[in-house]
């Protein structure tokens, strides 16, 4: 068992930065923020927004502060240079939403997400809902919380299908250390050839 926020005690290494990596390891929001801004970057680059938020905000992330924020503000936070995202502002209002829907439906804890859901099912449900979280990235995130995080309901691995599968090197999910972030990147690109080819 874990005194922290996940089941098990978590050493993540999505961000391939030690202090970034810790605290993607001890708080489930910066995680999940981390998750909102994997798209359209280097994945490091995302995992590394949350500490970068964190200190350009002066606090820890907390769901309900920064659903409450002014809109503009926070924009003109994700716009510093160097900019948290390739889309500042687009994804300064995922970021926001993503902090009220949690602040709202899950009384500002993140870990009220995943827990107490009936199976992995419900739990891909629960987390499709998030604002930017489509149904891949929803599945993604299962299979992390699974694989890495310790929160494993029944049925998790055919919920979070293909990316649950032991042994595979489809996503943030499976990256442990640097060799396994290459294998990702190899897929990823091998992915992208494929739908280019197929064009």
């Amino acid at each position: 068992m874990s005194d922290g926020p996940y089941p098990i005690e978590v050493d993540l290494h999505l961000a391939q930065d030690p202090g970034a990596d810790a605290l993607l390891s001890t708080s489930p929001l910066s995680l999940l923020v981390g998750m909102v801004l994997d798209q359209q970057v280097p994945l490091e680059w995302a995992f590394r927004g949350p500490r970068e938020l964190s200190e350009r905000l002066g606090r820890p992330l907390d769901a309900a502060s920064l659903a409450a924020m002014d809109p503009e503000e926070l924009t003109a936070i994700f716009a510093e240079k160097p900019s948290l995202h390739r889309y500042p502002a687009s994804m300064a209002r995922r970021v926001q939403a993503l902090a009220t829907e949690i602040t709202e439906r899950y009384e500002g804890d993140p870990t009220n997400v995943w827990r107490d859901v009936a199976n992995g099912k419900e739990l891909v449900s629960r987390v499709k809902t998030l604002p930017g979280f489509g149904d891949q990235k929803a599945r993604i995130f299962v299979a992390l919380l699974a694989k890495q995080l310790g929160v494993r309901p029944e049925g998790w691995e055919q919920a979070s299908s293909p990316f649950g599968e032991t042994g595979s090197f489809r996503s943030v999910a499976d990256i442990v250390d640097e060799a396994s972030l290459t294998k990702v990147r190899a897929y990823k690109k091998s992915m992208k050839a494929a739908s280019t080819s197929d064009r």
